[in-house]
């Protein structure tokens, strides 16, 4: 009989793993030979996410002292639905005149060139909303497409049998980023900065992302190197591995791919539904969050005296009350998402598949929002909305990602860019439709907003079981294909 591996996997017995290969394999079935690449690509994504955690607390403090601003930064989605559409039909284009890593390099420096324009915009003296909305705009864009161009390069690194064994590893690095980014030391870093340190945290934001171009170029080119090997070898398909790493991709849009496939649209679908739930949430947790630091601020003394005698102290008050809440929200599902990926993504993958691990995340939201529908207190919504992204970024987004390894080559970088992208700010803007029309004509509680949510995942939970079928459908070819 095999022996299982510390996370439950069946492996071939007489294998002997050495202390770092033990350790590993106690959050995921890692093998001789793949720990390397593994670990590296985990800290690419552990850096991405470490700058998109470093600037997430930004777009809330620099938006949300505003009143009005729940409601603002829902209607703001679409703008980025909008501009997505550009964006990834020039993408689409130079994916198909540059190789992977010239395209990483390109895509990213555009980002960390933003980050400076930005810091200068503020030294110029732009008023704080405007800067608000134009920097929420660009990081709701930054934020899944940085990720999407990452997922996709890692897709096309592994094969569907190693993918699904190694990817919990590699997404550990995304769980721990978000997690370091949100621990007590980031407060003592923005009072360390002092004048202007929401601007100083994007360069120093910009800064890892230049780190990660060279980490990015590093894989690339040790993958290229391993794969000289193996045709020096005589291996079987490494003439063919070797010739298309250093290929563009065919030409051909991202939408225009998923239009073609039946599978890419039921994703697409899937990651539309559920953006809209989850921008719905945010809307939930995003105004008793407000309305909550706000009441807390204004039943300080010390603050009931700085407002009276300076507005603008007020306010920076209130901007600083905001960052600390969003903070230790973030924190708080961070710390979910870690232990998730840590003890279960890897075991959830072995007992129940691909499909099973689909439920998971519509099954909660199932249950989180039915609990608020009865009564939004800011603790419950505090924690459902951690629960609900806790799982996302570590169970739902290492299950999305595994999806891809059964796809082409242009699929996993065109389609789950475009889906990732588009699809998710089409499920944000229906959902600032809704939140429109429930605040500005009928006046909805928030509790209405949590119902709308629980009759949205029902239909999501469909949607999974289908993309499941489909699944199934696309392994069994490739499958038949290989033998």
């Amino acid at each position: 009989m095999p022996d299982p591996s510390p996370a439950g996997i069946p492996v071939q017995s007489g294998i002997r793993y050495h202390l770092g290969y033990r350790f590993l394999r106690l959050f995921a079935d890692i093998r001789h030979g793949e720990a390397g690449k593994a670990l590296l690509l985990a800290l690419n994504v552990f850096l991405l996410l470490l700058a998109y955690y470093i600037l997430k607390p930004l777009r809330e403090a620099l938006l949300l002292v505003d009143k009005d601003a729940p409601v603002i930064k829902s209607c703001l989605s679409g703008a980025q639905a909008v501009l997505f559409v550009f964006v990834i039909k020039a993408f689409s284009r130079l994916a198909s005149k540059v190789p992977r890593h010239v395209l990483i390099t390109w895509t990213t420096s555009f980002f960390i060139s933003n980050l400076g324009i930005f810091y200068f915009l503020n030294l110029g003296g732009m008023a704080p909303k405007p800067m608000g909305i134009m920097f929420f705009i660009w990081i709701g864009i930054f934020n899944y497409f940085v990720i999407a161009q990452f997922w996709g390069f890692a897709n096309d690194l592994y094969s569907d049998e190693v993918g699904k064994r190694t990817f919990p590893l590699v997404a550990l690095g995304a769980t721990l980023g978000g997690l370091v980014a949100t621990l007590p030391i980031m407060k003592q870093l923005r009072d360390f900065l002092g004048k202007n340190w929401q601007f100083k945290l994007m360069l120093i934001a910009g800064a890892i992302l230049f780190l990660c171009i060279v980490l990015a170029r590093h894989i690339h080119r040790r993958e290229v190197r391993k794969t000289r090997e193996d045709r020096e070898k005589g291996l079987a398909g490494a003439e063919e591995k070797a010739k298309i790493q250093e290929l563009p991709l065919k030409a051909g849009g991202g939408f225009r791919l998923i239009f073609k496939s039946r599978y890419l649209l039921l994703i697409a679908v899937m990651i539309g539904l559920y953006n809209f739930v989850n921008a719905t949430g945010e809307f939930i947790i995003t105004k008793v969050t407000v309305d909550q630091s706000i009441a807390d601020t204004a039943t300080k003394p010390a603050a009931d005296a700085l407002s009276a005698s300076s507005p603008v102290v007020a306010a920076k008050t209130e901007i600083k009350s905001i960052h600390n809440a969003f903070m230790n929200y973030q924190f708080l599902t961070n710390l979910i998402a870690l232990f998730i990926q840590l003890f279960l993504v890897s075991r959830i993958f072995k007992w129940v598949g691909i499909g099973g691990a689909l439920l998971f995340l519509p099954l909660i939201a199932l249950g989180g929002y039915s609990l608020i529908s009865f009564g939004a207190v800011f603790v419950l919504v505090r924690w459902v909305k951690a629960l609900e992204n806790g799982t996302d970024y570590s169970l739902q987004n290492t299950t999305k990602a595994a999806l891809f390894l059964v796809t082409k080559r242009e699929e996993k970088y065109k389609a789950k860019a475009a889906i990732d992208t588009f699809f998710v700010r089409g499920g944000d803007t229906l959902s600032a439709l809704a939140v429109l029309v429930g605040t500005q004509l009928l006046g909805l509680k928030i509790e209405r907003y949590a119902l709308l949510n629980v009759l949205v995942v029902i239909v999501l939970l469909v949607v999974c079981l289908r993309i499941f079928k489909s699944y199934k459908t696309r392994k069994a070819a490739d499958d038949a294909a290989v033998v």
